[in-house]
């Protein structure tokens, strides 16, 4: 892992109504490479959160690294749905269930929560992460009922993973419980970042395989209208994106190895989104007329309110 170098400004993002400032948002992140040196940075590259969401891809390799994948003849579309954070629509329920048909499982194993208003677990914004999980555990007989304890087999070889990716023991990872019910692991900024930089890379050919999953099935990864599903429709290939709660973005710039991680202090959705387009657009990741198509859906909130970045990303080093 690279030096701290100088730190950076963080960025702030201004809430503003009818064009006064009414809050402030304070913005860190972290760009890498896949060897994990920190290439350019805002505020405090090193800062420690947890992962949430934005580490699905890495846990669903598991269903390739075991050969569940092959051997319940798994799709993208099935891939897809196990790094999603999806809004529980039919079609995103269906796609998990199909990863539970093909393994011969049943959707009462799945202990991810129903959500309010809905009927079934398979509706629930994790559920394809759950059945993923549930398929490597039938594939490698071990226990379906605990599958979500820290403890069991499943969620070691999860945390040995991204050790292995990060070159850091296992035992040293900080694990929380994320709101799904299943572990999730505290990283810096600068590691979050390194997992997508070997996501949208051929570096970990299993990640890899995910990566063209979602690229190939983005309303799967989020649905119609969400950030990440927008980033990776108007990417055009070249944008991989998964976010996370409490202020979570990553985004990774596919066949360069680059990653891009992203949190916000006090963790607001809408300034995660805002910043992630503002870089974008800073690393050209983006055409100018994608940005100028997607910054109207995610930095105007209403007639009234509007959202403005302030700061941009400083090469390592630079202040």
């Amino acid at each position: 892992m690279a030096g701290r170098g100088t730190p950076a400004s963080p960025l702030d993002v201004l809430l503003c109504r009818n064009g006064i400032v009414e809050s402030v948002h304070r913005v860190h992140a972290a760009v890498t490479d896949q060897q994990g040196r920190l290439l350019m940075g805002a505020g405090d590259p090193f800062r420690a959160s947890f992962g949430r969401s934005a580490l699905k891809p890495l846990q669903a390799s598991l269903l390739i690294l075991t050969g569940a994948a092959e051997q319940n003849q798994l799709q993208e579309r099935q891939l897809a749905i196990a790094c999603a954070s999806h809004r529980g629509t039919v079609t995103h329920a269906r796609a998990a269930f199909h990863i539970l048909w093909k393994a011969g499982l049943s959707a009462d194993l799945l202990q991810c929560p129903v959500p309010v208003g809905a009927t079934s677990p398979l509706q629930h914004n994790c559920s394809g992460k759950h059945a993923a999980f549930l398929a490597v555990c039938k594939r490698m007989d071990w226990p379906l009922a605990t599958y979500m304890d820290p403890e069991h087999p499943l969620q070691r070889e999860v945390l040995q993973r991204l050790a292995e990716l990060l070159h850091q023991p296992a035992a040293e990872f900080l694990l929380a419980t994320d709101d799904c019910g299943i572990p999730t692991v505290q990283l810096q900024l600068v590691q979050l970042a390194r997992v997508f930089a070997l996501l949208s890379s051929s570096g970990a050919p299993e990640l890899e395989r995910l990566c063209r999953a979602m690229q190939a099935h983005p309303q799967l990864v989020a649905g119609d209208g969400c950030f990440d599903t927008e980033v990776m429709r108007f990417g055009l290939g070249a944008v991989i994106s998964k976010g996370g709660a409490e202020g979570i973005q990553c985004v990774g710039r596919v066949n360069e190895g680059i990653g891009v991680a992203i949190k916000v202090e006090d963790g607001a959705k809408r300034a995660k989104h805002a910043v992630a387009l503002h870089l974008l657009d800073q690393l050209g990741w983006l055409t100018p007329e994608a940005t100028a198509d997607l910054r109207p859906r995610f930095q105007h909130l209403s007639p009234h309110l509007s959202l403005r970045i302030s700061g941009e990303l400083r090469f390592n080093g630079t202040s």
